[in-house]
């Protein structure tokens, strides 16, 4: 489990380890106990209760076996993964191709009612058109070294943006006036993708904001991110991909929204906005 600064994926190692650590002293064992029974090292058993090592599901198996509780691994074990998936890094999860990668986020956006999009680097997936999107995937397989299987991707994300116009979904998109200047693809696509955002925004399902770049704001850009109802989080950083379901931390995100929303502008303004981008390009 790679470390990040989530409190989620934090407190889900920290429960992990209490678990463990609860059935090590249920069974009337020591750390040391624990240790010489599984063959480890003295200090493996601490840093596990400690959750200063992750464990594998090997060494969750041979703990539950040493302490007469094999009938708890197959439990311990998922919430291992639990913890595991709530940070994923890139190289990981797009091991298997971005195509895989891509669908795999599907059932997660079909339950979603209410969807809320923040983008300080790119256009949001679900409002791409698929020029832009094929630029976007074609840059990422090339700099992360990964087999090419782009234009599967990019049909599995051009199929994923159905949900836009299925059920009674409602979309919030906050995008930074930095993303409508920033060159994905050249002028062509860059401008195919403008006149695209100014289609969505009369979507009456949707709210498309634009936050204006100026030099005196109080609230400055952060990571992208998307919000799924009020249930989940979804953070993708430089190194990987954060899931949040914390309701705590859900809820700072939903608040940093709403900061970012108030400094948006939307309607006329933001096609003013998006209109003049289009201009610089000529």
């Amino acid at each position: 489990m790679a470390v990040s600064a989530s409190s989620s994926a934090q407190q889900a190692r920290q429960a992990l380890a209490k678990r463990l650590a609860d059935l090590c002293r249920d069974a009337g064992l020591t750390g040391l106990d624990l240790a010489e029974r599984c063959g480890w090292s003295r200090s493996k058993s601490s840093r596990i209760m400690n959750a200063k090592t992750p464990p594998s599901a090997d060494d969750i198996r041979a703990w539950c076996q040493a302490c007469g509780a094999e009938d708890q691994a197959e439990d311990l074990i998922a919430s291992l993964r639990t913890a595991e998936g709530m940070w994923v890094n890139w190289r990981r999860m797009e091991r298997a191709g971005l195509k895989q990668a891509q669908e795999a986020r599907l059932p997660l956006y079909q339950r979603t009612r209410r969807f809320r999009s923040y983008s300080s680097w790119l256009v949001p997936g679900m409002i791409q058109t698929q020029p832009y999107t094929t630029a976007a995937l074609q840059a990422i397989q090339r700099r992360r070294g990964l087999v090419d299987d782009v234009a599967d991707a990019v049909a599995a994300r051009m199929e994923r943006q159905r949900v836009l116009y299925e059920g009674d979904r409602r979309f919030a998109f906050l995008v930074e006036e930095s993303v409508l200047r920033a060159g994905i693809g050249g002028a062509e696509v860059m401008s195919g993708q403008l006149g695209h955002l100014i289609s969505i925004a009369s979507l009456p399902n949707v709210s498309l904001g634009v936050v204006p770049m100026r030099p005196d704001r109080e609230r400055w850009p952060a990571e992208g991110f998307w919000i799924y109802d009020t249930a989940q989080v979804n953070v993708e950083l430089i190194s990987g991909y954060l899931t949040i379901t914390q309701p705590s931390e859900v809820a700072m995100y939903a608040e940093t929204f709403a900061e970012l929303a108030a400094l948006a502008v939307y309607g006329a303004a933001a096609r003013a906005l998006i209109t003049s981008a289009l201009d610089a390009l000529g």
